[in-house]
């Protein structure tokens, strides 16, 4: 079986500001904090809260907590929404006295579904008296992020909010930690062996599969229903992208009949949609439609349609990166998406972390629901994803 570090990290490059930002460019940083490896200090996110102004904590109250989460976790987990948490202000008010410290070890930091969760993260650590003492960039590597636990270790953390860059190899690191009493919050993933309320506090991700079942409603409702589509998958033994697949194969064969999938291709590098939508639109010169697996790829195959002069050609995805976001506000072939949300998938992983200083008990796994986007919702959507308003590109084009 192939190595799934690589792929685990370069599907979250789906959310992407800035075009061509998915290079290792660690220069691209959190407010100047992370610069590609360890970097210690206290959080910069602003000067500490007084206690008049504690609020309870939870996610954004806009997310709709009436859809039910579709997605598993990695070991077949029923998902808990992160709607669902909250903590109450005399609970802040404790955790405040407990002078805690807490650590984000990142597998990559340098593009903005990163930048979102840590923005979360800071956030909410920030309301709760937490110090953050060290936001870690492993560049991809699982042996630099060994190395990063390591060192973070050494400032005596009492949470660290992470996402495994290999499952496998990193276990050994945060089982130490988890062994010295660190309380351990994933994102995504569970590295190896590790047990829930043993080793760890929870583990949270976005619905995959809703974002999925989202991504064939689209394409079902541009093409009424009847055509023919390919589907560029991710070739990784991986159960976020397995989950965004699944759900949406199983979508379109069960929901409508009139749509067949015709054709099938795999990338194993976000580079690869170009060639693998190119071959398929060359098998397949009627094809109607593609699936792609995250929006990085998505925007190869959007490539190869133009290449093809197949500007009619109907595009879904998953993750609101800015490049697809524009082509949806442009009304190109991207007609829309599944979105994650990571500024409020890191306020749940803080909150979480909250609990367990507080030694409340913690589900398994939470899953932040799934947000079906297309021109009609993209800017308030994109508000919703990031906390912040649209580039003006974008504005413009959707207007």
């Amino acid at each position: 079986m192939k190595k799934i570090y690589f792929f685990l990290t370069v599907l979250l490059l789906g959310v992407t500001l800035v075009a061509c930002n998915t290079s290792n460019d660690t220069s691209s940083n959190n407010d100047g904090e992370v610069s590609g490896g360890e970097t210690a200090g206290k959080d910069t996110s602003g000067d500490s809260i007084n206690e008049d102004e504690i609020t309870p904590l939870s996610v954004n109250k806009d997310i709709s907590a009436d859809g039910k989460i579709m997605s598993t976790g990695p070991n077949g987990e029923e998902a808990i929404s992160a709607t669902t948490l909250e903590l109450t202000v005399e609970e802040i008010e404790k955790i405040r006295k407990g002078d805690y410290k807490a650590a984000i070890v990142m597998h990559y930091a340098g593009n903005d579904w990163s930048t979102a969760q840590i923005d979360g993260l800071k956030a909410a650590f920030k309301q709760m008296g937490i110090e953050v003492v060290a936001v870690t960039d492993a560049q991809f590597k699982p042996e630099k992020q060994t190395s990063d636990i390591e060192t973070v270790l050494a400032k005596k953390p009492d949470i660290i909010v992470s996402i495994p860059t290999d499952v496998v190899s990193t276990a050994a690191a945060y089982k130490k930690a988890a062994e010295q009493g660190v309380n351990l919050v994933f994102m995504d993933n569970i590295p190896e062996g590790m047990e829930h309320g043993k080793d760890y506090v929870s583990v949270v991700s976005a619905d995959n599969y809703g974002n999925g079942v989202a991504a064939a409603e689209i394409i079902a409702e541009e093409l009424d229903g009847k055509g023919k589509i390919g589907v560029v998958y991710h070739d990784a033994d991986f159960f976020v992208t397995e989950q965004r697949v699944e759900a949406f194969e199983k979508t379109i064969k069960e929901q409508y009949p009139g749509i067949e999938i015709v054709d099938r291709g795999g990338i194993a590098d976000p580079e690869d949609g170009l060639d693998v939508a190119s071959a398929m639109l060359t098998s397949n010169p009627n094809l109607d439609g593609i699936f792609g697996v995250w929006d990085v790829p998505s925007e190869g195959i959007l490539a190869a349609a133009r290449t093809a002069g197949r500007e009619d050609l109907v595009i879904t995805t998953i993750d609101l990166g800015a490049n697809v976001a524009l082509n949806i506000a442009q009304g190109g072939p991207i007609k829309g998406l599944g979105a994650q949300l990571p500024y409020d998938q890191g306020t749940a992983e803080a909150i979480l972390a909250g609990y367990a200083l507080l030694g409340k008990e913690t589900p398994s796994y939470v899953a932040v629901p799934s947000l079906k986007v297309t021109k009609d919702n993209l800017l308030e959507s994109w508000e919703m994803v990031y906390h912040s308003s649209a580039p003006q590109e974008i504005i413009d084009s959707a207007k």
